[in-house]
This record gives C-alpha cells, structure tokens and sequence, in this order.
C-alpha cells in the first residue's frame, strides 16, 4: 500500500507520509525556496544538471526534504548516503560510479566525511572525475574515470566542520535554514493532520506551535502523541487533548522537556545559576556533554534562557521566572 495513503492505519513510514511532495506544500524557507527555483529553471532550459548544493542548520528543519523535492522538480533519480556510512575510499567510488546523467547524490551529515574521502570528491564535483589510486609507493599509478554528469546535494546540522576546499566547491549556493514562525508551523499541523487523517482544530494547533520549538519535525512528532491521546478517547485534537497530551510528555508552555527544566534547575540551586561548565552541567544532570551542548542548549540559548559567556554558562533571569525561582540581584552581574 502507498505510504501516501491518508488512512492513519495504512502507514508505514509517518516521515517519509507527511513530507511535501511539491514547493507548493512546503511551508516556510522562502528565500531558498525562490533561489532553488531560478537555478533549477536555469539548469533545465540549458539542458544541464543543477551546481552542487549544500543545506546547513539545526534538525529537523527540511533539509532532506528540499533534496526530495529539487529532485521530484528535475525528474531526476536521488540516491542517498551519509557521512558515517562512506567508511573507505571504495564505498564512494561505488556509489559514483553507478550514478546515471543528472542523478542527484544526496550525502547528509556530510561533516562526517573523513579528509581522503574528501580528497577524492573533489574532483568528482569539480571536473566530473574519479581519480583511483592502484597499489602502494613509487609503484602506485592512478586511474582516471570519467563521471556522468550529477548535483551532489549535501546536508550538515554542523557547517563550520566542513573543510573550507569543500565548502568552496558548492557552486549552486549554499543555504542556512532558518527556524520557523509558529504560524508556519500551524500551518505545516494543518496538513499534516489531513494526511493522518484526524480532526485537529486550529486552537489545537496553534497550541502545539507554540510548544514544538519552532521546529517541524518536532511539531509533527508532538501531533503523532496528540493524535493517539485523542484516538483513545475519541476525540478531536482540540486544545484540551494537546495540554493533556503535552502534560504526559512533560512538555511545558515553552516547549522545555523534563531534562531542559532539569539542567536549569541545577544550575540555579547547586550553582548559583553560573557561570558553570559545560561538564559540570553534563555530570550533575547524569547527560552527555554532547547532548547538553548539541541537543539542549541550543533552544535554551535561542529563548534566551541561558547564556555562554567566558566564564562559563549563566541562567538568564527568564529562566528563574519559567521555573518559579527568585532572580537574584547579584546574578545580573554574571552576564558582564
């Protein structure tokens, strides 16, 4: 059965169901969205594949998406692959060269790339060739391969770890996804809810916007929960089956998780609200370093909850009024 069904019982992979399928459904990006489409019109009337891509910014965004749908636009088949998953210089020359003319080469978390991978993608993107070294030391000889021509599409939640030879040679441009409104989201909600084939009323939706920190994929994963609670009681996703929902998953108003609230309530109890490390952070909240730094943090810096500063982390006075604390009139000095 399709996985485009809109019967909530005939789908197998909820991403892949809810993804847009045409510029039109994509919501959001605009910028991007109305520079794809030049060089894509460009591209077509002179009968030649588009210039390399590369699409940067936090997940969950829709990076992956514009892939899909730049090769939908094109008619062009995407094959796809990640950074981790091309381990030795071998895995990429297979994958080139069993491209065919104006494939799309989709790589996400293309800052995975070890450097002679690298070295070896360059002149595939540059001059449409694959240079394969036969054999060790003064023996050694290379063999020349040509490529058909392609767009190699890359994806990164980390720009700044891409080398900057890489960087260089995305000729198409190189686009930063912004977050989105929650009146985008609302919107994203509203058709997402129609595909899953369940009544979501716009109060409803407008409350799981507000709480899916400006982030799609985070949206549609908090709708999937609602659509459940409501199911079982047999009701629409209204605005009180989203603040039940939203309650059972510790989701507050501000869309903090249980473990957000947690790293700012140890920071303002057991430390005076900072500054304090980043390790002291991970090892008192029993979380990873990089899961603070990666998966936390960057929210609560961007709500303005939390700030870096030379010192180390500091909580902002917004998050002792979100969690009920008194804002000490010293703590201000620890922003300067």
């Amino acid at each position: 059965m399709s996985s485009k069904t809109t019967k909530p019982n005939g789908e197998r992979f909820l991403d892949s169901a809810l993804r847009p399928s045409g510029w039109t459904e994509y919501v959001g990006q605009e910028n991007i969205k109305n520079n794809l489409k030049i060089l894509l019109t460009a591209a077509r009337e002179r009968g030649q594949p588009p210039e390399h891509l590369l699409f940067y910014g936090p997940p969950g965004l829709g990076k992956t998406t514009l892939a899909h749908l730049i090769a939908s636009e094109l008619g062009a088949q995407m094959k796809i692959t990640s950074g981790p998953a091309i381990e030795k210089v071998g895995d990429l020359a297979s994958i080139l060269t069993n491209l065919t003319p104006g494939d799309i080469l989709f790589i996400d978390e293309v800052h995975r790339l070890n450097k002679m991978i690298e070295e070896v993608l360059y002149p595939a993107m540059e001059s449409g060739t694959l240079n394969i070294v036969i054999g060790k030391g003064p023996g050694a000889r290379v063999i020349q391969l040509d490529l058909p021509p392609f767009t190699l599409i890359a994806a990164t939640t980390r720009v700044a770890l891409l080398s900057a030879p890489l960087r260089s040679r995305f000729g198409g441009g190189t686009f930063r996804l912004e977050f989105y409104t929650p009146e985008e989201i609302a919107q994203i909600l509203t058709r997402s809810a129609k595909i899953l084939g369940v009544e979501l009323v716009p109060a409803g939706a407008r409350l799981i916007a507000g709480r899916s920190r400006f982030t799609p994929r985070v949206a549609n994963h908090l709708l999937r929960r609602c659509r459940d609670y409501a199911q079982l009681r047999q009701t629409p996703i209204d605005e009180r089956a989203v603040k039940e929902t939203l309650q059972l998953l510790e989701v507050d108003e501000r869309g903090l998780s249980a473990a957000d609230r947690k790293i700012l309530a140890v920071m303002i109890e057991k430390f005076g609200g900072g500054p304090v490390g980043l390790g002291t952070i991970a090892t008192a909240t029993a979380e990873e370093e990089a899961t603070v730094a990666e998966v936390h943090e960057p929210y609560l810096i961007q709500i303005g909850f939390l700030e870096r500063t030379p010192r180390g982390r500091v909580a902002a006075r917004a998050a002792y009024e979100h969690l009920g604390f008194d804002y000490p009139k010293e703590a201000q000095e620890k922003l300067i």
